[in-house]
């Protein structure tokens, strides 16, 4: 290689930040901010939405479907008894540099290995450095299903799992297992600042960290070393809860796209032509979550009785006046394949009265209810619901003490079980049922016996798991939504369509299945 050829290949990436410097900022308007920058630590749809810009996976979904396709591994294959997923590595891929880091070597498997060990193994060298709770694959029960990952080459990696399980390969465009650097987790490691993987992300995505401030707004660049197409200008995240406040940051041309709009805020900017709505019928649901563990919540007929005595129909005439969101009966959406369709809701308040005084309180009693402190599609206004709720238990004896936090607050105590009741909800990427009922339902997402934790539920799911067959894969689902149903660890709500509201001066924006947003080869005019 001549040394002018040299020159001009290290010049190209301080070349392509310039042109990305002429080009205009995006800019979104989100609606919640960070827990943190580690992805597999954390769980919630704004932490996701920003892992997807900076990190990637081995496999991604296909823009706008659930389709899977590969990412940074160029193929895979799944052996006919559903054990063994072999991945074969893409070439050529770098980790981000950045102030703080600059890799010696292109992305391998030692990288996919660091990754996913550290989720199984607390005794790592990493681990006991930075001891932390990986909520999804915690909940996903991901040890337990794991018999162990080999590394066949540099780029050839071999997961193996202790049971067939047809639905597991999605997991790997799951936002929860992009890869991570092994060398600057060992850099990290070295300088005893283990804990900065969580501050200072470096991933191969289209854009990478330039800085946060908490709860204000969050600077990434275009990644110059990017294996595809380097993004043709910086991504702004500019954090506003209050989705009045986001509407009208977009309106004064202070953010190009904005977070899912509540049904008020559709009709308002349907009328305006310098606004473009895009929208899809998304796979998710909200819901309360009972403390399982918590009187008087751990009893089933208390359960019951405050399920039944809530009024569906005025919470949605409230809380989603367009008409277009869906009451939700079970634990995933109706267009899911598995779904019962022989599931039905009930309000009966007197039957209600009836089942409190079986279960022991005939003359009701206290319980806090939490109020979702975000807006989300599934649940625009947690406060206005929250309300409505405390009304309807009202009428049987029931007082309820509304309670909320902010956001990053209200999961930690959440997952402490500080509540008695809370709300929460779900997006689905895949469109199987195991990635409702799995993550969110399971024994192992059930370690503090707060959530819901019965053995033939899980048994009906581990079984739905390993049978490739569908037919007997929705058997065994209907089976599994009939306990749920009869033992009420959720009070279900809504399954929504999902609105998001950008400029017209915004190209390339196509809407996830679940809501979410990707910023590659997005841009502005």
């Amino acid at each position: 290689m001549t040394r002018a050829l040299s020159a001009l290949i290290r010049a190209v990436p301080a070349l392509l930040l310039a042109l990305a410097a002429q080009a205009r900022p995006l800019v979104y308007c989100a609606d919640s901010s960070p827990e943190g920058f580690d992805p597999g630590m954390w769980d919630s749809q704004g932490t996701n939405t920003i892992s997807k810009q900076m990190f990637q996976g081995l496999l991604a979904f296909t823009r706008g479907t659930t389709a899977l396709e590969p990412n940074l591994a160029e193929s895979y294959e799944l052996s006919p008894d559903a054990r063994t997923i072999t991945f074969h590595l893409r070439r050529g891929v770098r980790f981000q540099t950045t102030s703080y880091f600059k890799p010696t070597r292109e992305f391998n498997a030692d990288d996919v290995i660091f990754t996913f060990t550290r989720f199984i193994d607390p005794k790592t060298a990493f681990n006991k450095a930075f001891p932390v709770n990986f909520v999804y694959p915690n909940n996903l029960g991901l040890a337990k299903l794991l018999e162990g990952i080999d590394k066949l080459d540099d780029y050839t990696v071999r997961f193996r799992l202790k049971a067939p399980n047809v639905a597991f390969v999605a997991n790997f465009a799951m936002a929860w297992s992009v890869i991570e650097s092994a060398e600057y987790a060992d850099q990290l490691l070295a300088r005893g600042r283990a804990a900065d993987i969580n501050n200072f992300p470096v991933g191969t995505g289209p854009y990478q960290f330039r800085s946060y401030a908490k709860d204000d707004v969050l600077r990434m660049d275009p990644n110059p070393s990017y294996w595809r197409a380097v993004q043709k200008g910086k991504l702004i995240f500019s954090f506003a809860r209050e989705p009045n406040v986001r509407v009208q940051k977009l309106l004064a041309g202070e953010c190009q796209i904005a977070a899912a709009l509540r049904d008020v805020d559709v009709t308002t900017l349907a009328r305006r032509r310098d606004v473009i709505i895009e929208k899809i019928a998304a796979l998710n649901i909200s819901y309360l979550s009972f403390n399982m563990r918590k009187a008087p919540t751990d009893k089933r007929l208390v359960r019951t009785a405050l399920d039944i005595a809530v009024d569906r129909d005025a919470i949605f005439k409230a809380l989603f006046p367009r008409g277009d969101a869906q009451q939700a009966v079970s634990a995933f959406p109706p267009a899911i394949p598995g779904y019962d369709q022989s599931l039905r809701n009930e309000y009966d308040p007197e039957r209600a009265k009836k089942l409190l005084a079986e279960a022991g309180f005939p003359n009701g009693f206290e319980i806090d209810l939490w109020a979702l402190p975000v807006a989300r599609p599934t649940n625009p206004n947690g406060q206005l619901m929250a309300q409505l709720i405390q009304q309807d238990w009202a009428r049987i004896g029931v007082t309820a003490h509304i309670k909320t936090y902010e956001w990053g607050e209200y999961l930690k105590r959440a997952n402490r079980g500080e509540h008695s009741v809370y709300m929460s909800g779900w997006s689905g990427e895949t469109g199987d049922a195991d990635e409702f009922l799995t993550p969110n339902l399971s024994c192992a997402a059930n370690k503090t016996g707060i959530k819901f934790c019965n053995k033939d539920f899980e048994a009906l799911i581990d079984e739905a798991r390993a049978t490739p067959d569908m037919a007997r894969r929705k058997e065994l689902y209907e089976k599994a939504q009939r306990i749920f149903k009869f033992e009420r660890p959720w009070i279900t709500m809504a399954h929504s369509t999902v609105y998001i509201a950008r400029r017209p001066d915004v190209h390339g924006f196509i809407m996830s299945p679940n809501g979410s947003v990707d910023f590659e080869n997005v841009y502005r005019d």
